[in-house]
């Protein structure tokens, strides 16, 4: 499968752009989250939200920290086993990140926009 790029018009290799998923999502610091959009952007692509979600459900590596991606509005995902959302929002809570009444992370506080924050 290829997907259109807009750095390149003839579309890369899937697992490449995943494996470009999964480097950037190794960055995003202990008790704080992203966005699938933001990711998206910060791999220069900022269409490919979509993709993101694609890449981070069916990542198996361990290193790759999947529970600090969140949708846009700090939303979480029912993937994560055993128990979807529940388990979502332990091992977020397990690195001190906090919760709005609705539900959704608290964006305000713990949204990490990417390596360039941190200089």
């Amino acid at each position: 499968m290829r997907i259109k790029n807009t750095k390149n018009d003839g579309g890369i290799p899937l697992s490449s752009i995943f494996q470009q998923i999964y480097h950037i999502a190794r960055q995003i610091p202990y008790g704080r989250v992203t966005t699938y959009g933001q990711l998206a952007r910060l791999l220069g692509s900022p269409v490919n939200a979509r993709v993101v979600g694609y890449a981070m459900n069916g990542c198996k590596d361990s290193s790759v920290p999947c529970h600090r991606v969140v949708n846009r509005f700090g939303g979480l995902c029912g993937a994560f086993l055993p128990l979807g959302k529940e388990t979502h929002r332990t091992l977020l809570e397990m690195e001190g990140v906090a919760f709005t009444p609705d539900g959704n992370v608290d964006m305000d506080r713990f949204m990490w926009y990417g390596p360039e924050e941190e200089k």
